[in-house]
């Protein structure tokens, strides 16, 4: 497929990640053209110097990987994220919030987020792994309300990854109108694939290389 890389958020989102390993991150997006690295808010500011003058975005993720802390403190991070050099923000949704039905809390600190990243591109993760198939579609139903611009499957850190149901599942619901990452088990050039055609317009993983060169790998994100 072509420009595949431009697909893939190249990513490290490990509690053990180095600052070595940051940097080879980064020159890994430079070198293979991808479309971001995604990284924690504590490394935005040094992703941004390894990566000097290149295309390639800085993806922070927020509120990561549980979701549970207050909307304030996620906007917060995400502001001081963007004030380092993040372009993109990706944050997790308060499941615990959707699973109690309190839908309007879900909203609230997903506008909170939207208004905070003004001009920033904005996805939120569902962790469809602990999602019923109707939670899936009320959160995306919230997402495209709220007008973020991706919404993703997966933090990578629980229970799976993506699946191809949840993609089409998410497709049906923002159609056209919101972007979808899917991210977790991304991890051969025929899942990257597979994504896509369900739907997907990114793909998180930390197999990127191998999936652009047409081999699997056994990284796990």
């Amino acid at each position: 497929m072509k420009n595949l890389a431009k697909y893939i958020d190249h990513t490290l989102l490990a509690q053990n990640a180095t600052k070595e390993q940051i940097k080879n991150l980064c020159d890994e997006a430079n070198k293979y053209e991808f479309c971001s690295v995604c990284v924690n808010s504590s490394y935005a500011s040094l992703a941004k110097e390894f990566l000097g003058r290149s295309e390639v975005k800085v993806c922070s993720v927020v509120g990561f990987p549980l979701g549970a802390m207050s909307t304030e403190a996620k906007a917060y991070e995400a502001k001081k994220a963007i004030e380092d050099g993040a372009s993109e923000i990706d944050m997790v949704i308060n499941v615990g919030f959707l699973k109690s039905n309190d839908f309007e809390s879900v909203q609230q600190d997903i506008a909170n987020l939207r208004a905070t990243c003004k001009g920033v591109v904005l996805k939120v993760i569902f962790e469809t792994a602990l999602l019923e198939e109707d939670e899936i579609r009320k959160v995306c139903e919230i997402s495209k309300e709220v007008g973020v611009d991706f919404v993703k499957t997966s933090t990578g850190f629980s229970t799976r990854g993506a699946s191809l149901e949840d993609v089409r599942i998410m497709k049906e619901v923002v159609g056209d109108s919101v972007d979808i990452k899917a991210s977790g088990g991304v991890r051969s050039y025929e899942t990257a694939i597979e994504m896509i055609n369900a739907g997907a317009s990114r793909l998180g993983t930390s197999s990127g290389i191998a999936i652009i060169n047409g081999q699997a790998s056994d990284k796990s994100y």
